[in-house]
């Protein structure tokens, strides 16, 4: 594990672990394998654990547990893990493919992303669905995964003005990110397609469809594969 860079109190009741400064696989694949050995520590107190891009969040209860306490426990795991061999280091990666409508319907900015790209809206959907994606880190809403990284040629910024409500299953594109709306919200990301999986099922014990470490893909289908997928989906 690369080494810890900061450690501090995120107000009263969350320590937060700095393990890089720079969007980084590696840096990445180090806050899942501490977030992940927080988990099964099971530390008394801990009420959640959130891995981001360079950072690992531990969330306690100020009433159950010494802060002081938590923080050095932290530093303890993490300097276990720096002793791990190679081969224990590595988390095997899960492999998700997710179907995606590119047709106009779904996709309002895929022709101001195909002029930011100067190129065709065939070659944006080219661009988009050659790529393998990392998912980074889960935020913003429910299930919404970060995915990374975006073909520079067609990593368009957001939106300068957000969109009141994009529908649930769109797809984005802001920056070298891209991802997917797992509910309708308020939106900024420049929309290029609809995904008809639902990436989020609050019946099932693990609701996210998408976790930290997965690797993503695209796959194109027409409008009447998506609607036969849609009706599958829970």
């Amino acid at each position: 594990m690369d080494q810890i860079r900061d450690v501090v109190f995120d107000g009263d009741s969350a320590v937060m672990v700095t393990l890089g400064h720079c969007i980084d696989p590696n840096v990445n694949d180090a806050c899942v394998r501490l977030a992940n050995r927080l988990r099964a520590a099971n530390l008394a107190g801990v009420r959640d654990v959130v891995e981001g891009y360079t950072t690992v969040t531990v969330h306690f209860d100020l009433r159950s547990v010494n802060r002081e306490f938590v923080r050095q426990e932290i530093i303890r795991l993490a300097g276990e893990l720096a002793g791990d061999t190679v081969e224990s280091q590595t988390i095997p990666a899960r492999e998700v493919s997710l179907p995606v409508c590119y047709e106009n319907e779904f996709a309002p900015d895929l022709k101001d992303v195909a002029e930011f790209g100067r190129c065709t809206q065939g070659e944006v959907v080219r661009m988009h669905t050659s790529q393998t994606y990392r998912v980074y880190m889960l935020g913003f809403q429910p299930g919404f995964a970060y995915l990374g990284s975006v073909n520079a040629e067609i990593a368009s910024p957001r939106r300068k003005t957000p969109r009141i409500n994009v529908p649930a299953g769109s797809v984005g594109i802001a920056g070298r990110q891209t991802g997917v709306y797992p509910c309708d919200s308020p939106g900024g990301w420049q929309i290029i397609g609809r995904c008809p999986i639902a990436l989020v099922d609050w019946n099932s014990e693990n609701p996210f469809v998408l976790r930290s470490g997965d690797r993503v893909r695209f796959k194109p289908v027409d409008r009447i594969t998506y609607d036969a997928l849609l009706t599958e989906s829970p």
